[in-house]
């Protein structure tokens, strides 16, 4: 008997082995999926309409006084929504708070713990949505700027 031929089913199964094993870690490494979860937040309306708001040359003096605090809209991310509330006393963003967003396992709850603030304090120095994306937080950064912009829009900013 040819002596490659005795390998062969070796061979056979250790390819059967390595395919099982890459195709259990795959399975392992899917996200169970859950149903967003959605918070109940008032409409991205503010308390205070700004008179002639949908004229928005951005210089109306009346409406850049006082404080405001507008929620913006949910963006749904790939691990879940993510919503943001904005403050705005006199024309500047004063705090913006994450109201929804992914915290379903520990590793959402640890992704958000830093970049969360990172966003915010970027949001804050800006004092737009033009803000840098967290590093390992691409979804969350993304959904946070998205509903960022909405409340500064709803904000007359």
């Amino acid at each position: 008997m040819h002596p490659l031929r005795k390998t062969r089913p070796l061979r056979r199964t250790v390819l059967a082995c390595a395919g099982t094993v890459s195709a259990f870690v795959l399975l392992l490494s899917l996200k169970p999926h859950s149903p967003p979860e959605v918070t109940a937040a008032p409409a991205p309306s503010s308390s205070a309409s700004a008179p002639g708001g949908s004229g928005g040359s951005g210089s109306g003096g009346g409406s850049a006084s006082g404080t405001r605090t507008v929620t913006g809209e949910p963006v749904q991310t790939r691990w879940g929504p993510v919503q943001v509330r904005v403050t705005v006393t006199d024309g500047r963003i004063t705090d913006v708070t994450a109201v929804t967003y992914p915290r379903d396992n520990p590793r959402d709850q640890q992704i958000n713990s830093y970049a969360l603030p990172e966003l915010r304090s970027e949001a804050l120095r800006a004092q737009s949505a033009d803000i840098d994306t967290v590093s390992g937080a691409t979804y969350t950064s993304d959904g946070y700027r998205e509903s960022l912009q909405s409340a500064l829009d709803a904000a007359g900013l």
